[in-house]
């Protein structure tokens, strides 16, 4: 399992690769939600979202290794993040992505010097591909989020928040395969156990929820979910572990409280968020996670989104 020295480690492996990002504070949030709520803004990060850390980790520590060659079955943000790293490190990256893939993360990801590889429509197709070509050429595949390394890389989010807000109360996090939310946690509840971490998932994409009701991971069918970057069948091997020692809790929002957050937050603080990163405003302004006396960090985990797309993620 993960502890906080690999992600101290990996803190030092990926400075200067990454951004430490800014906390934010809206009055008006802070008003609607009868809470005092401090943005941890990784919609600023490189690549646009906290992926960054836990790729750039794992892909030094596959080139320090010796690989030449890197693979990853994305469409999204671990995509882009993986490419930019293997860019940077001088590495040929491929990413597999289905065959209906947004072209605005296509156009992403080759822009950070990944070469696109189009592989059927779920992920089932892309992982076995990515893996393959790795295998053939001798390369390593990067996985999303069920890896040492990239629990450790994501964790560094936790040391940044202690280090920001000392007196933190809650941190609430969005949860897809669960690799940033058991990274924090690992960090989070070695150095300051008392502080309370929530995490959150939408309705539609409740896997997470079901598994730690049940005590199992516990698979559920996809998830149509706005929030496409929490639509995980079901928590990781190694991250659902770490969620049932260390969480306090989780809680699910609605598609229409996604979008309201969103709209709150695009309107209100003028900060461009994605709706996975809108899950966790939403549970704060739907009054389901934090009190009124507590100051509460939120975890805005992406901005990348078609502009295009925007007003479908919007209230009607």
């Amino acid at each position: 399992m993960v502890n906080l020295q690999d992600i101290k480690k990996a803190r030092k492996e990926i400075n200067g690769l990454i951004h430490e990002t800014p906390i934010l504070v809206s009055e008006l949030l802070n008003e609607q939600a009868d809470r005092q709520i401090y943005l941890k803004s990784e919609h600023l990060q490189k690549t646009g979202s906290f992926k960054i850390r836990g790729a750039a980790n794992a892909v030094i520590k596959a080139e320090r290794e010796g690989a030449r060659f890197v693979t990853a079955a994305s469409s999204g943000n671990h995509g882009q993040a993986v490419a930019y790293i293997a860019g940077k490190l001088g590495i040929p990256a491929i990413i597999v992505v289905p065959e209906d893939a947004n072209r605005v993360k296509v156009a992403a990801i080759e822009a950070y010097g990944g070469r696109i590889e189009y592989c059927g429509f779920t992920s089932a197709d892309r992982i076995p591909r990515a893996k393959q070509l790795a295998k053939d050429n001798s390369g390593v595949y990067i996985p999303p989020y069920d890896h040492p390394d990239i629990i450790a890389g994501q964790g560094t989010v936790g040391l940044e928040i202690l280090e920001q807000l000392p007196d933190i109360d809650v941190i609430v996090v969005p949860v897809g395969g669960g690799g940033l939310i058991s990274g924090i946690l690992t960090a989070v509840k070695t150095i300051k156990p008392q502080v309370k971490i929530i995490g959150v998932e939408p309705e539609a994409g409740n896997d997470t929820f079901l598994s730690l009701e049940s005590g199992k991971i516990t698979a559920v069918a996809g998830s149509s979910s706005i929030a496409d970057g929490l639509r995980t069948s079901q928590p990781g091997d190694l991250t659902f572990p770490i969620l049932k020692q260390y969480i306090d809790g989780i809680v699910l929002v609605t598609e229409e409280e996604i979008k309201y957050a969103m709209q709150f937050v695009i309107e209100r603080t003028k900060q461009l968020i994605e709706p996975s990163a809108a899950v966790a405003v939403a549970a704060v302004l739907s009054g389901k996670a934090g009190e009124g006396n507590q100051k509460i960090g939120v975890v805005l985990s992406g901005g990348n989104i078609d502009l295009l797309e925007l007003q479908n993620c919007l209230p009607s």
